[in-house]
Order: C-alpha cells, then sequence, then structure tokens
C-alpha cells in the first residue's frame, strides 16, 4: 500500500529506475569532469574527449560503475522494479560506449 509522503528514492518504480539510470552516470560524468580536467574549457574538453578513445573507456567504465553501485543497492533492498530500470538503462549505456569506441 503506497503512503503518503513517502521519499521518491524509495519507491520501487520501473520509471524510477531508467530516470536514475539516466542520471547517475551523467552526474558521475561532471563530477570526474571538474575533478580531473577543470581547467580545461568546456567545449576544449569535448574535443580532447572526442580525439582520445582512451578518456571514453575511462568515463565510460566510472559511469557504468555508478549505475553497477545504484543496481546493488535496489537489488539489496528488495526495490526488484527500480533495479530492473537501472539495469536495462545500464545495458544501453554499455553498449553506447562500445559503439563510441568503435566508431571513434
Amino acid at each position: 500500500m503506497k503512503t503518503a509522503g513517502t521519499f521518491f528514492l524509495k519507491r520501487d518504480d520501473l520509471r524510477l529506475g531508467i530516470i536514475l539510470g539516466l542520471l547517475a552516470p551523467l552526474i558521475l560524468f561532471f563530477i570526474i569532469y571538474k575533478a580531473r580536467f577543470g581547467a580545461l574549457d568546456l567545449s576544449e574538453f569535448l574535443s580532447l574527449f572526442r580525439s582520445q578513445r582512451s578518456l571514453i573507456t575511462f568515463f565510460g567504465a566510472w559511469c557504468l560503475v555508478g549505475n553497477i553501485a545504484l543496481f546493488t543497492l535496489y537489488i539489496n533492498t528488495d526495490r526488484d522494479r527500480t533495479a530492473r530500470g537501472i539495469f536495462a538503462i545500464t545495458l544501453v549505456y554499455g553498449i553506447g560506449v562500445l559503439l563510441a569506441k568503435a566508431v571513434i
């Protein structure tokens, strides 16, 4: 039964998992960008990102690790629908990283 005032991250909802799965890698990407490449302007960084394949691997791996951590959290707290959404988006990100490495 749904209770009023439930914190939205405690819900077991597929849509929440999809949203979290999309946002977590983006947030991690910008955190790592600021921490390691903060001296570069965003446009300079993006051109460097496109030219160096190793950066695709580095950022792709860390962004996927962020989703894996979220997935593990939701699986261990028995919120399987949310975990399913996170897992689906993690697969999409993983395939995207592989395609980016193949194309660039």
